[in-house]
């Protein structure tokens, strides 16, 4: 299941005063309009792990919210992992055009996810938050951000790599 988002006009978010940072807007000539200039603004996913459930419902929840309230366009999907198994096709569309931020768990994952379905990310341009770990409010800042930070894993991902268990 893939839902796509659609944002509110440009002229709404002005009337407000709310244009978001990461929005450019370019003048159209032929309908003398504002228009939104997509071009460099990272593709937003939202892995909702329904199978797994491994990220915490209130996680989930808030950080969808945020996003529907920003008006901002994202798609939201059911479950990356079933989508690897299958090897969507929409895999492979996600990483075929601008940078992505994907809010789903470890970067190390997705990684892996993503290469399961012949659709590798292209690590320069692809931010991971990782639902899991990270409070709601930080993952969806960093979705809403202008600024990517790219965070995939170069190279074969072994145990070292794992993250440290919290002191207690």
């Amino acid at each position: 299941m893939t839902i796509e988002h659609e944002p509110e006009t440009p002229a709404k978010r002005e009337e407000r005063g709310k244009i978001p940072a990461n929005l450019r807007l370019a003048i159209s000539p032929a309908v003398g309009k504002f228009t939104p200039d997509m071009s460099q603004t990272p593709q937003i996913l939202y892995c909702h792990c329904h199978y797994a459930q491994v990220v915490p419902k209130e996680v989930k929840e808030a950080v969808l919210r945020k996003l529907c309230e920003s008006g901002v366009p994202f798609e939201a999907v059911a479950d990356l992992c079933e989508m690897s198994a299958r090897r969507d096709p929409a895999l492979q569309r996600l990483t075929q055009g601008n940078a992505i931020k994907v809010a789903a768990c470890y970067p190390r994952a997705v990684k892996w996810l993503f290469a399961a379905a012949n659709a590798p990310l292209p690590l320069d341009k692809t931010e991971v938050l990782n639902m899991r770990v990270q409070p709601a409010e930080e993952v969806a800042a960093s979705l809403l951000s202008a600024e990517l930070k790219p965070n995939v894993p170069t190279g074969k991902v072994t145990a070292a790599d794992a993250p440290k268990a919290a002191a207690t």
